[in-house]
């Protein structure tokens, strides 16, 4: 059985809608209710969800872009592509799979720096709700917390802690050229 087969037979637009949207939030749930330090539980989030969304994103961009109007060429050829509501779909399962994918990523990030769920929790709902926007609060959060904690760290080093060739410090784990430990 083909995709297009599966579409045009199986379930509507709106149902698939619905459950790709489920299917993400439960990885969203998984993200910051659940302890990630399961690592099944966060692989689940991390790399199958957004994995299974990207499948069907796949299914229904491959079947449906050849057959729609339009393309993406112009801001009125991608008008004219998702007027095909399948097509629409595809649009938004992509946002689901990418937002989760990277919220994913910086929540690795933020936890091997140390970063408390409060600080992430601001991150998490801008990347829920505006994809990059929450990206970029990460970069812009992330640069002045390995800031602050470089100048703690330069404060107060400790005996056997890694440090850079100027003796500062290295306590968020950044691979730093010529680290030693004292």
């Amino acid at each position: 059985m083909q995709v297009n087969e599966i579409i045009t037979t199986g379930l509507s637009a709106n149902q698939w809608f619905s459950l790709a949207g489920q299917l993400a939030m439960l990885g969203w749930v998984i993200l910051i209710f659940l302890p990630r330090r399961i690592k099944p539980l966060f692989f689940i989030a991390q790399y199958a969800i957004p994995f299974s969304l990207s499948l069907l994103y796949a299914g229904l961009a491959l079947s449906q872009y050849f057959i729609s109007d339009g393309d993406y060429n112009s801001l009125s050829g991608v008008r004219a592509l998702f007027s095909n509501d399948y097509m629409l779909l595809a649009g938004w399962v992509h946002y689901l799979a990418f937002d989760l994918f990277i919220c994913a990523w910086i929540a690795q990030q933020a936890d091997q720096l140390g970063m408390s769920r409060m600080i992430q929790a601001p991150i998490f709902l801008a990347t829920f709700m505006f994809g990059p926007v929450g990206l970029i609060l990460f970069f812009i959060i992330r640069a002045g917390f390995l800031n602050g904690a470089t100048r703690i760290a330069a404060d107060n080093p400790k005996t056997g802690e890694a440090v850079d060739e100027s003796g500062t410090p290295n306590r968020v784990g950044v691979a730093l050229e010529g680290v030693q430990h004292v």
